[in-house]
């Protein structure tokens, strides 16, 4: 884990360019199925901008999709998935790579240091988990890529309406709920990953170290 991290803290504060993205999304497919063509979608606009796509390894779901659309325009995928749920038969089998590993813990910490970048789409309390892990690894400076969800069809605007509960009540500061990209369709929201840059945070990561 702490080799992860040091990959992770060595990455740049800007990002002119983007060469590989996490995707977080859920296993399932969801009612719709304009769920599945919105994962296809990203992939294949990832894919059209020479971006390569880091993802669970799954091959189910909005996670199944967002591969198979990434591989079809011609981009790497990379999957990284815990040993258990390989020996469920839910790896994808035709991805550019695939690494296994024992714990959900490094799943989430290997594919976040192949990254440059994070999005989120709709998906269960998997993705959810996911989120707002990076948005604390952010919110401490331990990464330093933009995060973004696409926010399809007001999938995500009660959570967004929360986010602002937090910061009204004072329990998150303006500046890291703006490390949060919304938009609502890919194009958008690529074009405002590939021209984030971090705006400095009060806070530093040595004012929340307890001296012993």
């Amino acid at each position: 884990m702490v080799k992860f991290v040091t990959d992770i803290c060595a990455q740049k504060l800007i990002f002119p360019n983007m060469k590989s993205i996490v995707v977080y999304c859920g296993s399932n497919a969801g009612k719709r199925p304009e769920y599945l063509e919105l994962a296809t979608e990203v992939g294949l606009a990832m894919a059209k901008h020479g971006i390569n796509l880091v993802y669970g390894g799954g091959n189910l779901g909005l996670m199944r999709a967002v591969a198979d659309g990434t591989l079809a325009g011609g981009a790497r995928v990379t999957g990284i998935i815990p040993n258990f749920l390989a020996e469920l038969e839910v790896a994808h089998q035709t991805l550019t790579e695939i690494h296994f590993v024992e714990t959900m813990h490094e799943r989430k910490a290997k594919m976040v240091s192949l990254s440059d970048g994070v999005i989120n789409l709709p998906g269960g309390y998997g993705t959810l988990d996911e989120m707002f892990e990076i948005l604390s690894w952010s919110q401490l400076k331990i990464f330093h890529g933009p995060v973004g969800v696409l926010n399809y069809n007001g999938f995500y605007n009660h959570l967004l309406a929360h986010i602002e509960v937090m910061v009204e009540e004072g329990f998150l500061k303006p500046e890291n709920r703006d490390l949060l990209i919304v938009a609502d369709n890919i194009e958008e929201l690529l074009d405002k990953m590939l021209a984030f840059e971090r705006k400095e945070s009060k806070l530093e990561l040595k004012n929340i170290q307890q001296e012993k």
